[in-house]
C-alpha cells in the first residue's frame, strides 16, 4: 500500500472552503434583509395609501401618507438611511362618481455596509408601491 503524504490537505481545504462558505452565508443574509425590507415597505406603502384615501384634500392626503409610512417603518424596526414617500394625488381632481385611486410609493435606502460582500454596494434602494381607491361618491377637493 503506497500512500502519499496527505499532511496539510485539511488546512488547504479549509483555506478554500471557509471563505466560500462565509460568502454564501453573507449572500443569504443579504437576500433575507432585502426581502424583509421589501415586505416591510409594502406594508408601509399599503398603510400610507389607505391613510391617503381617507383624506378629503390632496394636501391632507400627502401628509397623512407620509405620517403613516414613517410610523409603519418605525413600528417594524426597519433601519433606513433615507426614506422617501411619493404620493400620487391626481385622483382628487377626478369628478365625483368616477373610479379613482391614490397611489403611494415608499423608498428606503437600506444600509448594507456591515455585510462587506465583494461586488455588492454598501447600500441598496428598496421600493414598494401600493394604491387605495377613493370613495366614488365622496366629495373631493384638490
Amino acid at each position: 500500500m503506497n500512500r502519499r503524504n496527505e499532511r496539510g490537505s485539511a488546512s488547504l481545504e479549509a483555506a478554500v472552503g471557509v471563505p466560500a462558505f462565509a460568502l454564501f452565508v453573507a449572500l443569504i443574509i443579504f437576500g433575507g434583509r432585502t426581502a424583509t425590507a421589501h415586505q416591510a415597505l409594502e406594508s408601509a406603502a399599503a398603510d400610507a395609501a389607505r391613510s391617503a384615501s381617507l383624506a378629503r384634500t390632496a394636501g391632507a392626503a400627502t401628509e397623512a401618507a407620509r405620517q403613516a409610512a414613517q410610523t409603519s417603518i418605525a413600528n417594524q424596526d426597519l433601519s433606513c438611511t433615507k426614506v422617501e414617500v411619493s404620493v400620487d394625488t391626481d385622483a382628487f381632481t377626478h369628478a365625483v362618481g368616477s373610479d379613482s385611486a391614490v397611489g403611494v410609493t415608499v423608498s428606503c435606502l437600506l444600509d448594507l455596509s456591515d455585510l462587506s460582500i465583494p461586488g455588492i454596494p454598501g447600500s441598496h434602494v428598496v421600493r414598494a408601491t401600493m394604491s387605495s381607491p377613493l370613495d366614488t361618491w365622496r366629495g373631493r377637493s384638490s
